[in-house]
């Protein structure tokens, strides 16, 4: 989000869309009705990520009817991260509440965000705690959510829900690609920023299918992977590919003591040792775990190397004294 001044009187609605004709008019008229009774003004930033159905042309009537209503077209489909990143890059507002355009979000819960924000709260997620979705899509979903909780720290029951509100302070210091919309919450949580969770109602899909198959999966998996390291390792990537290279080449260097001592030991008649089996398995396994270690600290110091070229070019300069005037 860039730097700029938001309104504290304005809520901003960032809604992606993506081939959701049907829904449009009527998500509108539940968003107008919960508005007339928000003592906040509000704006409703629709982004259609490359739809290939009439949704466009049913927000620009929405626009001509509603000056309220605003919206940014792609060319083609970038992925609701990219929606995502340029609703909020165009929102005014203080606040931000995202949501789906499907209806299965309940505009009537924005009342209950502003409350949750109000407690403290700088990122508010949703949790639809009962689901009217498919066990196929519900189950996988809660095994991520409780992979993600307890791997990162932040305990939420559904890190997924795209019904979120946050203070326009949070999203400045958050930057989304890929599939990162999913963990804003861990990354608003890693900058130091409050995080709640409010229970919402799920509503059961009327118009259209999930635009998600089970490709999802696999790229949630990965992309937790990157999560946490960014998170916890990002200025630091050394200390985590560094603790794994220091492991593997000790356990190289282990590898290669053992099979020194059953050199030595073969020297007595008294005592026998390894077979030539044994040692050639011992010697493949030491070698190939003391490379190992040492791409691990390889790429682990070419990761410092780019992440203090950033701080360096960011700050090029030195700064031995300075005096502020009054």
């Amino acid at each position: 989000m860039p730097e700029q001044v938001a309104d504290p009187q304005l809520l901003s609605l960032v809604i992606p869309v993506y081939n959701e004709r049907e829904s449009l008019a009527a998500l509108h008229a539940e968003i107008a009705e919960v508005a007339a009774a928000l003592p906040e003004r509000v704006e409703i930033v629709f982004i259609d990520d490359g739809s290939k159905d009439d949704s466009f042309a049913v927000i620009r009537e929405l626009a001509a009817k509603d000056d309220r209503v605003r919206a940014i077209r792609f060319r083609r489909n970038f992925g609701k991260a990219a929606a995502l990143a340029a609703g909020f890059a165009a929102a005014k507002g203080n606040v931000v509440i995202t949501m789906d355009a499907d209806l299965q979000d309940d505009p009537h819960e924005i009342p209950n965000f502003l409350t949750k924000l109000r407690d403290g709260f700088d990122v508010v997620s949703g949790w639809k705690k009962v689901r009217h979705d498919p066990w196929h899509k519900v189950l996988p979903s809660r095994v991520f959510n409780k992979f993600l909780s307890v791997l990162t720290g932040v305990h939420l029951h559904d890190h997924n829900c795209g019904m979120k509100a946050y203070k326009a302070d949070a999203l400045r210091e958050l930057f989304m690609y890929g599939e990162m919309h999913r963990f804003v919450p861990v990354l608003a949580n890693a900058r130091g920023f409050k995080v709640g969770e409010l229970v919402i109602q799920h509503r059961a899909r009327k118009f259209g299918h999930s635009k998600y198959g089970w490709k999802r999966f696999i790229k949630g998996a990965l992309d937790v992977v990157t999560v946490r390291l960014l998170t916890g390792f990002g200025r630091r990537p050394q200390h985590f590919l560094g603790a794994w290279g220091l492991a593997f080449v000790a356990l190289a260097s282990f590898g290669f003591a053992l099979l020194g001592a059953n050199w030595l030991l073969c020297q007595f008649d008294a005592l026998a040792g390894m077979g030539p089996g044994t040692q050639l398995v011992g010697l493949i396994l030491s070698v190939g775990s003391g490379l190992l270690g040492t791409q691990f600290l390889l790429t682990g110091l070419l990761a410092e190397v780019a992440v203090a070229r950033k701080w360096l070019d960011q700050d090029p300069f030195s700064v031995a004294e300075r005096i502020d005037g009054r």
